[in-house]
């Protein structure tokens, strides 16, 4: 697996983004068309002479330069994701004024829409009899199919040259090479990346003048291959699923399963330790780590012990009821005084205050 050269996706491009091309500098020649209908699916003419799509294919006129060609446009500053479709063929005359992203795409970018092409072109759910065009959004592409590959040696010097070649525009996982039928499989570790060499590559040569015939590689038909396609994709929705959780709920769970299935629970990992950047005076930035620090548990009160007749709950009810009388007694009124206190009447005196025996 290669290592991208260019740092065009993890560093900041301070520079604008040159002009490809001047305004009419490039002229579009027409192939003669024999047929009588014209196909708008295929964008070509039906019927008439039955030959080769790509034999009358004549090389392109320009070429993308990445570490050249790469920079900052208004794409930048309005937060516009998607790439410029001009710029990947080597042939944007706006430059730092394209409304498109000039640079190559960024995989840690989660692009608005699915269905669309890192161009922000709309994706198909099939894909075309001839396998070019933008492509299908129910399937996972990143490999290419490169042909009309001139070959002048055997073919680790032909994975050579096409890996020169292609790794400048992403990542390449795998190479695979065809002897003498003069045909590439390219596979990119990123999708996106893949798109962008398709088109970037179609109509160039190698090192041998040729005319490449670029468009989307069929699925493997490897049974081992399926295998691992669908495996790398069930752990890149984990892994994406995986990050949107809280690692404690992660840990919890696999906890309760082990639980269910009556084996030895996991270790849970610690809590992540925090991260303070402090810059100083010289604007050198350090970072710290500080663990966080657990609440002090609240001290828990004594529980009163039942002693004789008494249960601890009726003691713990007296006592507050005795805290209650003290308050009562402290917040009283201090104009009443002793002399003024009513006196208590016992018996069946007080009844003489209602009057009860009065005649009148």
């Amino acid at each position: 697996m290669d290592n991208h050269p260019q740092s065009e996706n993890t560093e900041k491009k301070l520079k604008p983004a040159r002009k490809q091309v001047k305004p009419g500098e490039v002229s579009h020649n027409e192939t003669p068309q024999t047929g009588k209908e014209y196909n708008i699916w295929y964008n070509k003419w039906a019927g008439g002479e039955r030959e080769d799509n790509y034999s009358n294919k004549v090389k392109s006129q320009t070429r993308c330069n990445i570490r050249k060609d790469s920079g900052y446009t208004r794409a930048d500053q309005t937060g516009f994701k998607y790439t410029c479709l001009f710029f990947a063929r080597g042939c944007c005359p706006y430059g730092y004024e394209c409304n498109f992203l000039h640079k190559l795409p960024d995989p840690t970018v989660v692009l608005p829409d699915a269905s669309k092409d890192c161009f922000a072109r709309d994706k198909f759910s099939d894909y075309r009899d001839d396998m070019g065009g933008v492509g299908s959004f129910n399937r996972q592409n990143r490999t290419l199919y490169v042909g009309r590959i001139k070959e002048t040696g055997n073919a680790n010097e032909t994975e050579e040259v096409v890996r020169r070649h292609f790794r400048m525009f992403g990542e390449i996982e795998k190479i695979r090479i065809l002897q003498y039928r003069s045909v590439a499989f390219v596979t990119y570790v990123h999708e996106t990346h893949g798109q962008f060499a398709k088109e970037a590559m179609a109509c160039q040569s190698l090192d041998n003048d040729e005319i490449l015939n670029v468009r989307w590689a069929t699925e493997d038909p490897n049974p081992t291959a399926k295998v691992a396609e669908k495996r790398r994709l069930e752990d890149q929705g984990a892994q994406a699923i995986a990050n949107k959780l809280d690692p404690r709920m992660v840990d919890a769970m696999r906890a309760i399963r082990a639980l269910e299935d009556e084996e030895e629970v996991p270790q849970l990992a610690p809590p992540s330790p925090k991260r303070r950047r402090i810059e100083d005076g010289e604007g050198e930035v350090e970072e710290l780590e500080e663990q966080e620090e657990e609440p002090p548990l609240p001290e828990e009160e004594p529980v009163p012990q039942a002693g004789g007749i008494l249960s601890a709950d009726t003691l713990q009810g007296l006592k507050y009821f005795a805290e209650i009388r003290q308050r009562q007694a402290v917040n009283a009124p201090n104009s009443v005084s002793a002399g003024n206190a009513p006196t208590a009447t016992v018996g069946l005196s007080s009844l003489g205050d209602y009057g009860s025996d009065d005649e009148d």
